[in-house]
């Protein structure tokens, strides 16, 4: 398996990190935002869900949830359940697909019909017409701001529209141009699926490494350090066409020291995703995560009470 991660650090704390793993030879790995040509194999009713073959080793799962919202109720009266998933596919219809979880041992990918594109300021709903904010411009002026441009988008393009951190101060020229480009991308998009063979990869989102680019980095970032060569060349590419402002702190590690144990990134990980994290009071929480759930056990320990 090949493995590219990302950690985002704030004087030495990890705010977020990001791990891809993938075979080298396969070419069609599953990852979170790719978008198949499915082909519906089974409908089951009892579980209003479908599987669903795009190509991978297991057929992934399709709740009816992610093929239609259910209804809001008026009054109380009316009923809001889904309805039944034979009404909405059938067996062997293709259709088009979004992987939102990939793949958990023995479990197939979680997927959706509720497909979404993202750029650099924001994100295209397909199947909707809201208008959201990200919660962590906290600019109380500027989320009125946006939330009013986009309104306005709304009557220029027919999806729904939520801004992304970085839309915090952009333009509205700036956001207009890239909205329609998520709304060329989506008719791209459309065009593959109908001209494309069934259970093929439609629309494949950027590497981990540019993702961190057009996810990641706003003005707080200072610099951006990558331990390969061939991922800063991909990297720096991507900043040159598309992000100009973050080339120049892109920087190139070469050193003999693993990168991520130079900054205390890989204690602090390991710490994270331990079994077992000790608490101050003398307790201790274990995690165990199966593929169906992860379960919580809270124990004393040490700790006696007061």
């Amino acid at each position: 398996l090949n493995e590219c991660r990302a950690a985002l650090l704030d004087n030495g704390e990890i705010l977020d990190y990001l791990m891809d793993r993938f075979r080298e030879s396969n070419e069609n790995h599953p990852s979170v935002g790719n978008i198949y040509k499915g082909r519906v194999l089974r409908v089951l009713p009892g579980m209003q869900a479908a599987f669903v073959d795009i190509g991978l080793e297991r057929a992934a799962f399709l709740h009816v949830s992610d093929i239609t919202k259910p209804k809001r109720a008026d009054d109380e009266n009316e009923d809001t359940s889904p309805p039944n998933i034979r009404e909405l596919v059938h067996e062997g219809e293709e259709i088009p697909v979004q992987i939102v979880k990939n793949p958990l041992g023995e479990k197939g990918a979680r997927l959706t019909m509720f497909i979404t594109l993202s750029s650099r300021y924001l994100v295209l709903l397909t199947k909707d017409d809201k208008v959201g904010v990200s919660t962590y411009i906290k600019d109380e002026r500027e989320r009125e701001h946006l939330r009013q441009f986009l309104e306005e988008l709304l009557v220029e393009f027919p999806y729904g529209i939520i801004a992304r951190t970085a839309a915090e101060g952009a333009t509205n020229d700036v956001l207009r141009a890239d909205m329609k480009f998520l709304q060329e991308l989506w008719v791209a998009v459309q065009k593959k699926h109908e001209e494309g063979k069934e259970k093929t990869l439609i629309y494949e989102d950027l590497s981990l490494s540019t993702r961190v680019l057009r996810d990641l980095v706003t003005n707080d970032v200072k610099r951006i350090r990558v331990d390969s060569e061939e991922e800063f060349n991909v990297m720096k590419c991507f900043s040159n066409t598309f992000l100009p402002e973050t080339e120049p702190i892109l920087e190139l590690y070469a050193k003999h020291q693993p990168i991520f144990d130079l900054h205390g990134v890989e204690s602090e990980i390991k710490k994270a995703l331990s079994r077992n994290i000790s608490l101050k009071s003398g307790g201790h929480v274990i995690f165990e995560q199966t593929e169906a759930m992860t379960t919580v056990d809270v124990n004393t320990g040490s700790y006696v009470g007061h």
